[in-house]
């Protein structure tokens, strides 16, 4: 399945469950993949350059080779933001430590 090229929209990469969710809520460009599928679609996305942020799902980081996982989880441009799969399973950043990355801003309460 090619990736949508809309500038400015986020593209969503997932499974079809995530897909499907994400279409409802009114987002145009998703993408379903499998695992076989995850890494060779994200790598395009990313080349594409076309989209600022990719919302991925955590089957995408898993199937991601580590020097390209790493460059995602560091890339502001675009954003890449990893969701946890329709099974519940996650291991990624936190929400405060995203804020911290991109924004600068710790969401910690002071002591």
């Amino acid at each position: 399945m090619a990736v949508p090229s809309t500038a400015g929209n986020p593209l969503v990469l997932g499974e079809r469950e995530l897909a499907i969710g994400f279409r409802l809520i009114g987002l145009a460009d998703v993408v379903e993949v499998t695992p076989a599928t995850a890494a060779a679609e994200f790598q395009k996305a990313v080349a594409q350059g076309t989209h600022s942020l990719v919302i991925a799902s955590e089957m995408v980081r898993k199937a991601l080779p580590e020097n390209l996982r790493l460059h995602a989880e560091n890339s502001l441009q675009p954003l890449v933001v990893f969701v946890p799969s329709p099974t519940g399973e996650y291991e990624g950043e936190s929400l405060a430590a995203l804020a911290k990355r991109v924004l600068g801003v710790s969401l910690s309460v002071p002591k």
